[in-house]
């Protein structure tokens, strides 16, 4: 399968055809919807098919084991056939906001510097866990460094580092509770020029400044030692 994604996350639609289609979902030769993981929710949207119907997508998994993505489709009377020709497209609106926010966490994980015990984000809203005992962090201050950097526009890229060279350099892992898979022997690095650089498969934005208008909606004790800032998109 090819996941057009990983190259370009601006993507919408795709042409496709169904390699196999059962109880877990449609699974094509090609693909711009990126599956959960990583604390990024799966992306919605439709597939489009040469008779006029359009099917709703509205959650996108990865198998455990093969690794295959499986689109799970809403109100299909039977599945489709191997070999059917197809168009998916994005919700585009749901996904490009998972990018901004996606991206927007990159910056808070270099504004606050301390590793992160966790993190998950929506469409709305986005957080991370930080491994903080007596810190006392402060929103307004939290806020006016992220529109620093956001207004700033500095460009995001993408790069590739090995298993070994990432192991070299363990600065880079910012995650506590997940480590990459140090054992493979290509790794996505996400770079925010001058800001943040760590491994990450997700989704983001070409450019800090389309990060838009962001708040910090809440900070809370999630623990003696972990700390949970909420940012809201505006």
């Amino acid at each position: 399968m090819i996941e057009l994604f990983h190259d370009d996350a601006y993507v919408k639609t795709c042409t496709a055809r169904v390699l196999r289609h059962d109880a877990s979902g449609l699974v094509t030769d090609a693909t711009v919807f990126y599956p959960l993981g990583g604390g990024q929710p799966g992306d919605s949207g439709w597939v489009r098919l040469a008779d006029g119907r359009a099917l709703r997508i509205g959650d996108t998994r990865r198998d455990k084991d093969t690794r295959a993505i499986q689109h799970q489709v809403e109100g299909v009377d039977g599945f489709l056939e191997p070999g059917t020709e197809l168009v998916l497209e994005l919700d585009w609106e749901r996904r490009y906001r998972h990018m901004r926010m996606h991206t927007c966490l990159h910056l808070l994980s270099a504004v606050i510097k301390a590793g992160v015990t966790g993190g998950n984000l929506n469409d709305q809203t986005g957080r991370l866990d930080f491994d903080l005992a007596t810190a006392d962090l402060h929103g307004a201050e939290i806020e006016a460094k992220l529109a620093a950097l956001i207004a700033d526009d500095r460009p995001v890229r993408v790069s590739h580092i090995s298993g070994p060279e990432l192991a070299a350099r363990p600065e880079l892992i910012r995650t506590m509770a997940v480590t990459p898979p140090l054992h493979l022997p290509d790794i996505r690095l996400v770079e925010i020029e001058g800001a943040d650089l760590q491994p990450c498969g997700g989704t983001h934005l070409g450019r800090s400044g389309e990060i838009g208008a962001v708040r910090v909606a809440k900070i809370e004790n999630k623990g003696r030692n972990n700390k949970r800032v909420v940012l809201a998109l505006d």
